[in-house]
């Protein structure tokens, strides 16, 4: 993927690029990347992060990986609350061991459509805090060629570009065989008598039927199996265990809240 040397006309919104810009040897020539031992900040509000299917596996291992919108798009549920993030904290620091998603190490390069060469470009988000004149690691080079180092983001980017079409091709998988169930997560809050009060829904979300999958005839199943698909299905099922994980740090940081207000 080349670098563009026009603005061009950049289409649709990308979550956590606020100032997208085609990335421009002129514009961006003296811009490099800020080091910054926590960089994550950008994405401390990511209540729900899209995902590739071939994440499915480590990324299940620390969230619930869900289906939404008609496009049913893979996401990885970060948070309950709008907003919220529990895994990638405000001064961009993350919990230990927790998957960081491709979308989310990307940044702050991205390919985006250019509706006037018709063809898909690379980006740079301008505003983003790791980008500055004052940084350590340049973008281009003393001749104007993208360094090393925007080498290796341009490939990260065509790669996830990749790997995205792959899992449209996978949701496709999924929506012919007709294994979209819409699915609720519910917590039981404990009465003031310690007993199990009333069931209250967290989220509804689409996911896949254990009942429609286990249906399908065998021969289906063994394509599945041998494409690949199953395993990531199962890993998509066995993840959605995490919603307790995330409800219990939920109402832990809520109980800790007011203690920290008091002091």
């Amino acid at each position: 993927m080349e670098t563009t040397q026009s603005a061009g006309g950049i289409t649709g919104n990308v979550l956590f690029y606020s100032t997208p810009e085609p990335l421009n040897r002129e514009l961006h020539g003296k811009l490099a990347l800020v080091h910054q031992d926590k960089p994550y900040a950008f994405a401390a509000a990511g209540t729900a992060v899209p995902l590739t299917v071939t994440e499915f596996g480590p990324a299940g291992l620390s969230y619930p990986i869900i289906f939404a919108g008609e496009e049913r798009t893979p996401l990885a549920v970060m948070g309950l609350n709008q907003g919220e993030n529990l895994f990638i904290h405000a001064d961009g620091s993350t919990e230990v061991g927790v998957y960081i998603p491709a979308y989310v190490r990307r940044y702050p390069f991205v390919l985006a459509n250019d509706d006037a060469q018709g063809r898909m470009i690379v980006c740079i988000d301008r505003a983003s805090s790791l980008l500055s004149e004052a940084g350590e690691t340049p973008l281009f080079d003393a001749k104007g060629e993208p360094t090393e180092y925007t080498q290796n983001c341009i490939k990260f980017c065509d790669d996830f570009e990749v790997e995205r079409r792959r899992t449209d091709s996978f949701v496709q998988l999924l929506k012919d065989n007709d294994l979209f169930e819409l699915k609720t997560a519910t917590f039981t809050p404990a009465g003031a008598d310690g007993q199990p009060g009333e069931p209250q829904v967290v989220a509804e979300y689409y996911g896949v039927s254990e009942e429609k999958l286990n249906a399908l005839p065998i021969e289906k199943l063994k394509e599945l199996q041998t494409s690949g698909a199953l395993a990531q299905i199962y890993a998509h099922l066995v993840s959605l265990v995490g919603w307790d994980r995330l409800i219990a740090i939920t109402m832990f940081r809520q109980a800790q809240a007011p203690a920290a207000n008091l002091n």
